[in-house]
C-alpha cells in the first residue's frame, strides 16, 4: 500500500519551546489516521509542516513521495475556523478558489456539479457564506477543500460544534470518498467517538508521540473491561475476591480483557446471572496515556 504521508524526525522549536520534538509516523492510502492531543500539544505544528506552512527545524515530511513544498495540489484542508470570504456567496467562493488551481469553465461546472449532488448544497450556492448556519458552512468549506481532487484531506476539528445529524451527514460524505477514491485523511478532533473509527491513531503530548495504533490495540494496552452485574448481593460480589464499584444498582468490576472476563463468568455461572461487559473506551486511553482529558469527548 502507498504511504501518503511521511514523517521521520520530525522537529519544530519556537525560541526554547519545543513545539515537535522528534516524531516519526506515515499513513497510508486511503486510510483515516487520528492524529490527537490537547491544544497545545504540537498538532497544529505538525499539520502546518505538512501542509508546507512551516519549515521543520529538522526532519523529513513527504506527501504522495514529495517534499511537501512540491505537493500543495495534492492536499485540501478544512480549517477549524472557516476560511471562506463571508461577504461573498457560496458559488463565487468556490469560482474563485477553483481559478487558483486553473478549474474554470466547464471543468468548474463539471466539478460544481459532483461536489453539490455530494454533499446536496444547491439550496445554499447563491447564498452569501455569512448567512449560513454552521452545518452548511461546513459543507462550504469542505465543498472549497476538495474542488481540486487532492490525494490528502485535513480535517482539522471540521465537526465541532454540529448537531449530531449535520456530523452524521459529513462524516457520510467522507467515507464514501474514502471507498470510491481512495482518498486518506488525517484527522485532529476532540470527539473520540470519531477517533475511534479510525484505522490508526498516533496521541501527541507536549510534541512527543506517546502512544499510536489502531483503536482495538490502544484500548486493549491502556484500559480493562468492565463487568457490571445486576441482581446480585454484596455477599455474592464478594465471593469473587475482587475490587468492586456499587453504583447503587449493579456492581462493577475490572478485568484486563475479554478472555478474562469470559473465564471468569464461565467459572462463576451462579453469579452471572444478569451482566454485561464493556470495552474500554477511546477517552480512557487518552486519559491513561496523557493524564489529561479532551474536551468535549464523547465515549465510545
Amino acid at each position: 500500500m502507498d504511504k501518503v504521508i511521511e514523517i521521520e524526525g520530525l522537529c519544530k522549536s519556537f525560541g526554547n519551546v519545543k513545539a515537535v520534538n522528534n516524531i516519526s509516523f506515515s499513513v497510508q492510502k486511503g486510510m483515516l489516521f487520528s492524529f490527537l492531543g490537547v491544544n497545545g500539544a504540537g498538532k497544529s505544528t505538525t499539520i502546518s509542516m505538512i501542509c508546507g506552512l512551516l519549515k521543520p527545524d529538522s526532519g523529513t515530511v513527504k506527501v504522495c513521495g514529495e517534499n511537501c513544498e512540491n505537493v500543495k495540489d495534492k492536499i485540501g484542508v478544512v480549517f477549524q475556523s472557516s476560511v471562506l470570504d463571508a461577504s461573498f456567496s457560496v458559488y463565487d467562493n468556490l469560482k474563485y478558489r477553483a481559478a487558483l488551481y486553473g478549474i474554470t469553465g466547464s471543468k468548474f461546472q463539471k466539478r460544481l456539479g459532483e461536489l453539490t449532488e455530494l454533499l446536496e448544497m444547491k439550496e445554499i450556492l447563491s447564498r452569501p457564506v455569512g448567512k449560513l448556519s454552521g452545518g452548511q458552512r461546513r459543507k462550504a468549506d469542505i465543498a472549497r477543500a476538495l474542488f481540486h481532487s487532492p490525494s490528502l484531506l485535513i480535517l482539522d476539528e471540521p465537526t465541532t460544534g454540529l448537531d449530531p445529524q449535520t456530523r452524521k451527514t459529513l462524516w457520510s460524505v467522507i467515507e464514501n470518498l474514502r471507498k470510491t477514491e481512495g482518498l486518506t485523511v488525517l484527522l485532529t478532533t476532540h470527539y473520540m467517538e470519531e477517533a475511534a473509527d479510525s484505522d490508526m491513531i498516533v496521541i501527541i503530548d507536549s510534541g512527543k508521540i506517546v502512544a499510536k495504533g489502531t483503536p482495538i490495540e490502544l484500548k486493549n494496552k491502556y484500559t480493562k473491561d468492565t463487568v457490571t452485574l445486576f441482581g446480585i448481593t454484596e455477599d455474592e460480589i464478594k465471593t469473587l475476591g475482587m475490587p468492586y464499584i456499587f453504583d447503587g444498582v449493579s456492581y462493577k468490576i475490572f478485568v484486563e480483557n475479554t478472555k478474562d472476563a469470559a473465564t471468569l463468568i464461565s467459572e462463576n455461572r451462579e453469579i452471572f446471572k444478569d451482566f454485561e461487559i464493556t470495552k474500554g473506551k477511546m477517552d480512557d486511553v487518552f486519559l491513561a496515556v496523557t493524564g489529561k482529558a479532551l474536551p468535549g469527548g464523547l465515549l465510545k
